[in-house]
């Protein structure tokens, strides 16, 4: 599903800002009060190579850089290094060829999860290393509807953004939050730099990918208490799988309508009293899951190659596309989900950008909001995370268009692999 506009859906819609993590704005911005602190933050040399001949991890870990509150960060790297072994994963675009990266800097993963451990101890968010994925583009004409048809604004903005988004486990199943760092700078004085838990709809729960409305009731979610948010988390399951997978003899699967995965966020930057100060929706859209709820399975947890070998008592099954390329028609025998060959592998993406809406004209440009974009102040706090926004006003009295970029960019490697 390519939704065009968040203003035809019945969501809770959220005005947020933030501030860039390194250097973004005209100073730089940073998490918490620690500006001395030193040493490793949790999200740190987690990754280990899983297969023959991918990197060391020491390889991996001198892809790092330095936060704002000056521990040791995870950032982004390619997928395969330059002394030629691989990663096994990827992070999307490469952000050095953003027009903001001059700016911003090495894109930290998982501030916003440090910060919430400082903030709260009993929300502290693990997120694995191999879901943080980076999107950028320059010069975006915006766009709204008119007559039918769409029309340029004569306004052009930059936009980097950073998602943590796991489609390769069962963690989104239940769990609602998910890191994302949002930069973007307009020529009509537009600019926000901001990082945030994003509460991306309610926890314990997601919506059935394939029809948009059937609401999956998949467990507690972890950790425990996480408050719900804006949008939601469209996620195919086995009845997609089914539905449009697994088809009778004459016919196609469908895999873009039945493992199309879309996360649409509704972020806010508010006052202690509730007043918004910026509001920032971006969702994010994942063509080949590697994975699809199935309650039927251990932990809920389908591996979308399995669906290729099966058959239904009736005949139905895979039929074309990444089944039959993955597995070259068959002939392949009971692969593995981290196969590099699988085909469900999470490279192909798209993100797209709506709304950007700044509420803040004349008011200080650095904001410290808790790690939700919550009770933002002017000085900081324990777990605060330093945000900012342009001294303007930018409403309008029509919603932007939604544009979509990156489908037809492929982004991984040799040895590219789920888990991704």
């Amino acid at each position: 599903m390519r939704i065009r506009s968040l203003a035809t859906l019945t969501l809770p819609l959220a005005l947020a800002c933030s501030a860039p993590d390194q250097g973004a704005g005209p100073s730089d911005p940073s998490i918490d009060e620690a500006r001395t602190a030193t040493g490793r933050s949790q999200a740190y040399g987690i990754w280990q190579p899983g297969k023959p001949g991918e990197c060391s991890k020491s390889i991996h870990d001198g892809y790092s850089v330095r936060g704002p509150d000056g521990k040791l960060y995870p950032t982004w790297h390619p997928p395969v290094d330059r002394s030629g072994c691989s990663f096994g994963h990827e992070h999307g675009r490469d952000p050095s060829g953003s027009a903001l990266f001059a700016s911003v800097g090495k894109v930290p993963f998982g501030l916003a999860n440090e910060a919430l451990a400082a903030f709260d101890p009993g929300l502290t968010r693990h997120e694995d290393h191999v879901g943080h994925k980076i999107e950028w583009e320059n010069r975006v004409m915006l766009q709204r509807s008119l007559n039918g048809g769409r029309v340029d604004l004569g306004v052009r903005c930059d936009f980097l953004i950073k998602i943590h988004q796991g489609t390769h486990s069962a963690d989104a199943f239940t769990n609602n939050l998910h890191e994302l760092a949002y930069h973007v700078r307009c020529d009509d004085g537009t600019e926000l730099h901001a990082t945030v838990m994003s509460a991306i709809g309610k926890p314990g729960q997601f919506v059935r990918s394939c029809d948009k409305r059937t609401v999956v009731s998949a467990g507690p979610a972890v950790p425990a208490g996480s408050p719900a948010g804006g949008g939601v988390r469209f996620i195919p399951d086995w009845t997609c799988v089914q539905q449009f997978v697994l088809v009778p003899s004459g016919q196609w699967s469908q895999y873009s309508l039945g493992l199309y995965e879309d996360w649409i966020t509704a972020n806010y930057l508010t006052s202690p009293t509730g007043q918004t100060v910026a509001y920032f929706d971006p969702h994010f859209a994942v063509f080949s899951p590697s994975r699809y709820h199935d309650p039927g399975r251990v932990g809920s947890l389908g591996r979308t190659i399995d669906a290729c070998y099966l058959v239904e008592s009736n005949g139905d099954r895979a039929r074309g596309g990444i089944c039959d390329w993955s597995t070259n028609y068959g002939q392949v025998a009971a692969m593995a989900f981290d196969d590099p060959r699988s085909g469900f592998n999470g490279v192909q993406r798209e993100t797209y950008f709506n709304q950007t809406t700044i509420t803040n004209r004349g008011g200080p440009t650095v904001w410290y909001t808790d790690p939700f974009g919550r009770g933002a102040v002017t000085a900081p706090f324990p777990g605060s995370i330093r945000q900012w926004v342009a001294a303007v006003d930018n409403t309008r009295p029509f919603p932007l268009e939604s544009q979509a970029f990156g489908a037809r960019r492929n982004y991984a490697g040799l040895g590219t692999r789920a888990p991704n």
